[in-house]
């Protein structure tokens, strides 16, 4: 999905570069391209919305599957045919694509004027103006990026090593960016919404055989404490009324700090910030995930029943294969286990069919488990090779149509267990953070909708004082797929729970 940048500046002289900024892929690059934005901003340039009323235009790319692969790619071609007298003058990939294939990338792709990695991030306004200016830009070669971080996890916080979203701003950064004090990221809003992407941790040292963002992301590594919370303050001034954690594996927070167990005592802090009315936590990984996170997740005030848990299958071999752990049995048992504390939680998974050496018999196991889970919302996706993974030199290799046919099954079958999922809820008393409203016409989403992809919740009888990043108690009354419609129970109750 493209989200153009929404500059929150006020208007800078004519003679300032103008920059645009165009976001794909996942909340991680969202918090990416405010830095980004922030940087820009600090270095003299005037950020618009408009890439064709830009100087230049930087996409932040998504490198992780085939399909996203493509789609920055598109987005780079798009905005390269808008370069003209009128247009921009540079067009520059930045994000994971640029990262994983570098040098690769900028020699297949003539089109873009650069290709800037993740070292490039805290001098990308000089970067910018050099591009712009006609200097050639030499690309990184790509290697992989988990060998320039120590093994050991303590000695990886002090590395003089760029990793995005991680480093603290500089005292001469111009009011309102980052936070004035603390040690937290440049950071510049790129969306008025009630809802921001509040980074917990950079890269994975899991080695599941499919993924390739290990090796350009780079190691594990937690954001101090101190620096999430400072940043969670400053965006709740900036308006922001949700925090949604993200990270590559948010149940790892604090292994590299010491303190695996970090997280539990992080989100009652979070959640006690003045303004954040919710809290909520993202890519948990099932066989990290212990009782008292999923205690914390569940009871502490403010915090949102959201489990947002990665199982990929449920196949104990196909797991295996995949270099994960758990199987359909155990994944059952800890969703009892959660409902135990919480039984209206949101829990939503993705899941991979037609991974090598995958059986008839492998993809039933994943079918009655889906059917027994009662999950929210469940993502299908067909396995492709990537490159540089463990699993494109597996046997066992289906062939495309099967695997096609294998998503479509399980995607039909996962629609009608959405519906069943969402029906259930009618009659739930549920609190709505509203997130857009035109006249009698509001939508906003429930605790157990992550943004983008978990579905919204419409509200009627709505009354006419509700605002944007009000909380509204609502009871659901219909739906269409994970889309409910409620009926809203106290008017105007702004801020309640």
């Amino acid at each position: 999905m493209t989200r153009p940048t929404s500059s929150a500046a006020s208007l800078a002289p004519a003679t300032r570069p103008r920059a645009a900024l165009v976001t794909l892929g996942c909340a991680r690059n969202e918090v990416d391209s405010e830095e980004l934005a922030a940087r820009l901003d600090a270095g003299g340039f005037e950020l618009v919305d408009d890439p064709a009323a830009a100087s230049a235009v930087l996409v932040n790319t998504c490198g992780f599957v085939t399909t996203a692969k493509k789609d920055s790619v598109d987005t780079l071609l798009a905005a390269a045919d808008l370069k003209g007298a009128s247009g921009p003058q540079a067009v520059v990939a930045v994000g994971c694509l640029a990262q994983r294939y570098g040098s690769e990338l900028a020699d297949a792709l003539p089109e873009a004027d650069a290709v800037l990695g993740f070292d490039d991030y805290p001098d990308i306004a000089s970067r910018l103006r050099s591009v712009l200016a006609g200097t050639p830009h030499v690309s990184h070669t790509p290697s992989d990026r988990r060998a320039l971080l120590p093994i050991t996890p303590l000695a990886r916080l002090t590395a003089p090593v760029a990793v995005p979203g991680h480093r603290a701003a500089p005292p001469d950064l111009p009011p309102g960016l980052a936070p004035a004090s603390g040690p937290p990221t440049v950071r510049r809003r790129l969306d008025s919404g009630p809802l921001a992407p509040l980074k917990l941790a950079s890269g994975c040292d899991r080695r599941c055989t499919f993924c390739a963002i290990p090796s350009f992301r780079g190691s594990f590594v937690s954001r101090p404490p101190g620096e999430v919370l400072a940043d969670a303050r400053w965006l709740a001034a900036q308006g922001v009324r949700e925090l949604f954690c993200v990270s590559e594996n948010s149940t790892s927070y604090g292994k590299d700090l010491g303190d695996l167990r970090l997280l539990e005592a992080l989100l009652p802090e979070l959640a006690a910030v003045d303004g954040i009315t919710r809290v909520r936590v993202s890519y948990l990984q099932p066989a990290e995930i212990r009782p008292g996170l999923i205690e914390a997740i569940a009871t502490t005030p403010g915090v949102a029943a959201y489990f947002d848990l990665s199982f990929q299958h449920a196949s104990a071999p196909v797991l295996r294969r995949m270099r994960r752990f758990g199987d359909a049995e155990r994944f059952l048992d800890l969703l009892a286990s959660v409902r135990a504390l919480a039984p209206d939680a949101g829990i939503r998974s993705n899941v991979i069919v037609g991974f090598p050496g995958e059986t008839e018999a492998d993809v039933s196991v994943l079918t009655d488990f889906l059917a027994a889970a009662e999950l929210d919302v469940v993502g299908v996706f067909g396995y492709s090779d990537e490159d540089g993974t463990a699993a494109a030199k597996l046997p066992g290799k289906l062939d495309e149509e099967e695997v096609a046919a294998r998503v479509d099954g399980v995607s039909r079958l996962v629609d009608d267990l959405v519906d069943q999922r969402a029906a259930a809820r009618h009659g739930e008393v549920v609190s709505v953070l509203v997130e857009r409203r035109d006249g009698s016409w509001v939508e906003g989403r429930a605790a157990h909708q992550g943004p983008d992809v978990d579905g919204i919740v419409r509200l009627r009888d709505v009354s006419s004082d509700v605002e944007v990043g009000d909380l509204v108690p609502a009871v659901v009354c219909s739906h269409s797929g994970a889309d409910l419609v409620a009926d809203a129970v106290v008017a105007g109750a702004r801020g309640a729970a």
